[in-house]
């Protein structure tokens, strides 16, 4: 399945939906329905809530970087796309669509 977000500013983002669901739950949209709206004024919190988890996952890198040097171990190897390189379309996504004023939907 995919997640298709759309607005009336911006092009379509398409998303493998393990992705889209993510960072639906991660501001608070994700549903059993799979179909929602992103209103305008919502769009601040779910931008905070973004970065904050991407602070949070950077943040946890470092820790397993440091603990491995730590230990003179080899440093982990990332584990495939960051949350930073998923969510930044959708970041970009939300500012263009807040400062329009207009929402964004998926699954319509």
């Amino acid at each position: 399945m995919l997640y298709k977000f759309q607005s009336r500013v911006t092009p379509d983002l398409i998303m493998l939906e393990p992705n889209g669901r993510r960072v639906l739950q991660i501001v608070g949209k994700y549903g059993a329905d799979q179909r929602g709206i992103l209103q305008a004024a919502e769009m601040p919190a779910a931008i905070t809530a973004l970065e904050a988890a991407i602070a949070q996952e950077e943040a946890e890198r470092r820790a397993a970087e440091a603990e491995a040097i730590a230990r003179g171990e080899e440093l982990p190897e990332p584990e495939g796309v960051s949350l930073r390189q998923r969510a930044a379309p959708f970041i970009e996504m939300l500012r263009r669509c807040e400062s329009a004023g207009k929402e964004i939907v998926w699954g319509v």
